[in-house]
């Protein structure tokens, strides 16, 4: 049991530091980079945008809208052909669908009916939370 919360734990950090920290520490760099590498360098940009704070701001007001237009059409678009080919990587899935298929048609046999049904109730047994 101590080996299994430990690796909880060890994935509840990377989805914590992936998603959040280093998300918001890379954010915070670029801004500071991408003022000091430009803003600072180009003297009508300087002019306007010489105070970080409100460069970041106006970055932030910028950007955020523009994030999420990108990320809508990554969601329309793209997402249905990674979803699509990530699916058709997994052998797990083709069994599945697979056997669903077969007890559908009559063809799937009652062993394995029962070993799809036993890796099911196997999964659902280990998903219960900290």
């Amino acid at each position: 049991m101590t080996g299994n919360w430990t690796r909880r734990r060890w994935l509840d950090f990377r989805l914590g530091h992936v998603t959040y920290l280093a998300f918001a520490m890379a954010f915070g760099n670029f801004v500071l980079i991408f003022h000091r590498l430009l803003i600072e360098r180009v003297e009508f940009l300087d002019n306007i945008f010489s105070d970080l704070w409100f460069f970041t701001i106006i970055f932030i007001l910028a950007y955020f809208p523009v994030a999420i237009l990108v990320g809508f059409w990554h969601r329309k678009t793209q997402l249905k052909v990674e979803t699509e080919l990530t699916l058709k990587q997994n052998p797990l899935f083709a069994k599945w669908f697979r056997t669903l298929i077969d007890i559908q048609t009559g063809k799937a046999t009652k062993e394995e009916i029962e070993s799809v049904r036993n890796m099911l109730k196997s999964i659902e047994g280990n998903s219960k939370l900290d």
